[in-house]
C-alpha cells in the first residue's frame, strides 16, 4: 500500500520536529515523491548525514509503501 504525502511529512516531522517540509507527488500514485526538508538538526552535517537522518525518520518506508524519494536538505540560512 502506497504511502500518503501525509504519513510521509508526518513521519519526518516526528523525527525532526523543527523541520520545514514540502512534499510533492511526482506522479499522482503515492509512491514517488520530492521532498525538501530544512532542519536546525542538519547544521554541520554532510549532505549524506542529513538524508541518513530523513531515511530513518521513514522507519523502513523506503522500499516498501515508498518506492521513489528524490530528496532535498539542507540547514537553516543565517541571516545577519
Amino acid at each position: 500500500m502506497p504511502m500518503s504525502a501525509g504519513e510521509l511529512e508526518t513521519l519526518i516531522r516526528t523525527a525532526l520536529p523543527d523541520a520545514q517540509v514540502e512534499i510533492t507527488d511526482l506522479r499522482g500514485d503515492g509512491d514517488h515523491y520530492a521532498a525538501h526538508v530544512v532542519a536546525a538538526a542538519f547544521e554541520g552535517l554532510s549532505r549524506v548525514q542529513q538524508h541518513k537522518m530523513v531515511y530513518d525518520a521513514l522507519q523502513g518506508g523506503m522500499g516498501d509503501e515508498l518506492h521513489a524519494l528524490a530528496l532535498q536538505t539542507a540547514a537553516p540560512s543565517k541571516h545577519s
